[in-house]
């Protein structure tokens, strides 16, 4: 209770009354005037995500924000053009997805990241707190506050965990000192967050000083072992069959005996040498134009059965996820909901669910029966594929084992000493309400996913299971 009262306190601190700053042209949020309903120049605060958006005429820039804290983020953006309509500013950033902001009142806006799901909501601050105008200290203490605050007031899976985050500082803090070295404080900050076996946190500290959590028994794939992949597929498709190929190999698909297909998934990202949102877009969908014709998905010669595999998913964007599901469904409906962690002193309270909805794509769509590969490597936005699925008709069956457990986006960071980490700050929810944070999504038909076994062998038995129930030859789950 004391952690709570304090995290409240100092949060409230973090915002200080419009009297607390003196108006000063050309800082963001120190105007003079009040701005029109439909200006988005000023300071905003974001519902969860522990951020500050600062927009000063055609810039954007974040701040990283907790109760002790407020650093300079790495998200800067420049708008590409004139307001549109509504006071509509879309806004470029380097190496990243584009950002829009639309206002909604004088005291509000929305925020949308071009390959997130959903939005986020803004409300207008009088100024930037004073702790964001002063430079941060860079002692070994302030760095871990600051990473233990983030962690104390964006992470939603403490209780799912089993862990006492307010313990953890009490028992790591007292080590920290003026002459605690790098090399004791990454250890020390590893420490803390390795029994959290969440592969979507991160810690970096420079060459040699590299964290990521992973759930336990995860291995991940080496060139070898998806050496002996490819061969166990290859072999499970059969002879004589030919897979087409697009984005580099992360998007396949082979027309299979029985009028099967075979589509496989590898990525949802980096399809291009660009690596932009909008390439990936194009790349993706010219290889489902490719696969979902007109003569696959209707007639005579259609397709009785799909397998989409995606036991070897690494994530990416949701957003292309969702594109995909838009080609194996004739009706719109709800693919799941997501939240975000919303009260520093309160990891059970979010921002409100978002739906996020399949709505079927204008040309060719497969809608027949789908078989889904997973395992412990389905990843990510590999996860909110496979759990956007859930709702279609008719159900796919799910074969192999349980996806990993990471549907977040994360949410990166930066330390006062320069350090980057990242860690998860959202739930996604079924139609009923239910997450599969930590467990992954469990299959339907329980099959060993790339055993050192079957690869010797070059056997894939979660292909086989799929093909013969597709076929018709073995009984529904």
């Amino acid at each position: 209770m004391a952690t709570a009262t304090a995290l409240t306190t100092l949060t409230a601190a973090c915002t200080p009354p419009a009297s607390a700053h003196t108006d000063q042209p050309g800082r963001p949020g120190h105007s003079a005037q009040r701005p029109s309903p439909a200006s988005l120049e000023g300071v905003w605060r974001t519902d969860g995500y522990g951020s500050l958006v600062t927009i000063d005429g055609r810039q954007l820039r974040t701040y990283e924000t907790t109760a002790v804290s407020c650093l300079p983020g790495s998200v800067r953006g420049v708008r590409t053009g004139p307001p549109g309509a509504g006071g509509r500013a879309d806004f470029a950033v380097p190496d990243g997805a584009r950002i829009t902001v639309v206002p909604r009142g004088g005291d509000e806006a929305r925020l949308s990241i071009q390959d997130n799901v959903g939005h986020r909501t803004l409300h207008r601050i009088a100024g930037l707190p004073a702790r964001c105008h002063q430079p941060p200290a860079k002692d070994p203490r302030t760095v871990f506050d600051v990473f233990w605050r983030t962690y104390a007031e964006n992470y939603p899976f403490f209780a799912a965990k089993k862990t006492d985050w307010a313990a953890v500082r009490d028992r790591y803090r007292p080590r920290v000192t003026a002459r605690t070295t790098d090399d004791e404080l990454f250890a020390i900050l590893r420490e803390m967050i390795e029994p959290l076996h969440d592969g979507h946190t991160r810690l970096s500290a420079g060459p040699g000083r590299v964290y990521a959590g992973s759930r336990p028994g995860t291995t991940l794939p080496t060139p070898a072992f998806l050496k002996q992949v490819d061969a166990a597929i290859t072999a499970g498709l059969g002879p004589g069959v030919t897979r087409q190929q697009w984005a580099g190999g992360a998007l396949s698909y082979a027309d299979l005996p029985d009028r099967l297909g075979y589509l496989r998934i590898t990525s949802f990202q980096g399809y291009t040498d660009r690596e932009d949102y909008d390439s990936d877009v194009a790349e993706l969908d010219r290889a489902l134009d490719a696969v979902f014709t007109k003569a696959r998905t209707s007639g005579p010669k259609a397709l009785r059965g799909l397998v989409v595999d995606l036991r070897l998913n690494g994530g990416g964007s949701d957003q292309l996820g969702l594109r995909v599901a838009a080609r194996l469904t004739g009706r719109p409906y709800l693919a799941y909901r997501k939240h975000a962690r919303n009260d520093p002193a309160d990891a059970r309270k979010f921002t409100p669910d978002e739906p996020a909805r399949i709505r079927p794509h204008d040309g060719p769509r497969y809608t027949g029966p789908l078989a889904l590969l997973t395992g412990p490597l389905t990843i990510s936005a590999g996860e909110t594929f496979t759990q956007s699925l859930l709702g279609r008709t008719p159900a796919p069956a799910r074969i192999g084992e349980n996806t990993q457990g990471l549907f977040s986006d994360t949410l990166d960071r930066t330390l006062p000493n320069g350090w980057k980490f990242a860690l998860p700050n959202e739930e996604f929810l079924t139609a009923d309400g239910r997450t599969f944070d930590g467990t992954g999504i469990p299959p339907t038909v329980r099959t060993p996913v790339f055993t050192p076994e079957d690869l010797a062998s070059r056997r894939d038995p979660a292909l086989a299971r799929a093909r013969a129930l597709l076929s018709g030859h073995q009984e529904k789950p």
